[in-house]
């Protein structure tokens, strides 16, 4: 990723810029903190893929250890020595053993298992706790930036939002990919009333994280238990 550096023309454009808007670039396209020049993107924002490093380094262990161990005996074979008794136990039920007995049906449902587990993780993206957020536009040397959110720092700043909101005592936020849930105990003040504020204060502070995909939010408002 290349950074874009221009120089900052003198004059009046010294002076701080006015608040709430944002600070022009060189060529005219607006700053960063520009609110059209986010949510204006398109672009499909993919989520974030694991590299999946102690899976696959397990792996790799146990495959180089039966592989090694199965090689050296197969060249003490052909070297004139005996294979091991390991392998003459596993050729002999092997060849003995039916297919429909218990620890047959048990290993192979063990492997396929392990193989289904293996599949899963080679197919699909994890890193569930990131949350993929919109790709600026207009920006020179944004096209290859990617940003995520973590879901647990947006539950915090929500919940912070939501307490602040008049009636709220306490508040529980969960987010996930695709659902806000907030729960809320209104110590005073009409149930209809927080709710609708705090329906609009965590609609509004939802759609200000930047989210690629942009989640439902479930609402519920309740009194506190007595005693």
């Amino acid at each position: 990723m290349s950074a874009n550096t221009w120089r900052q023309p003198t004059g009046d454009s010294d002076l701080p810029p006015e608040p709430g808007k944002a600070d022009p670039s060189a060529d005219g396209t607006p700053g960063a903190d520009s609110p059209s020049a986010v949510e204006a993107s398109g672009r499909s924002a993919r989520r974030f893929w694991s590299t999946r490093r102690i899976p696959a380094a397990l792996v790799a262990l146990l495959s180089a250890a039966a592989i090694g161990l199965l090689l050296y005996d197969v060249i003490s074979v052909r070297a004139g020595r005996s294979a091991m008794r390991w392998r003459r136990r596993l050729a002999e039920e092997l060849a003995t053993r039916p297919l429909d007995d218990i620890w047959v049906i048990v290993g192979a449902a063990v492997a396929m298992a392990l193989g289904l587990w293996l599949f899963l993780l080679a197919v699909t993206p994890g890193l569930r706790r990131l949350l993929p957020m919109r790709q600026p536009t207009g920006i020179p040397g944004t096209g290859e930036v990617r940003a995520g959110l973590d879901r647990r720092a947006a539950a915090l700043a929500l919940r912070d939002r939501a307490v602040q909101v008049p009636g709220v005592q306490s508040a529980r936020v969960a987010v996930g990919r695709r659902k806000v849930k907030a729960r809320a105990r209104a110590h005073f003040r009409d149930l209809e009333e927080v709710r609708s504020d705090l329906d609009a204060t965590l609609g509004e502070a939802v759609t200000s994280l930047g989210l690629a995909r942009q989640p439902t939010l479930n609402v519920r408002v309740r009194r506190p238990k007595k005693g």
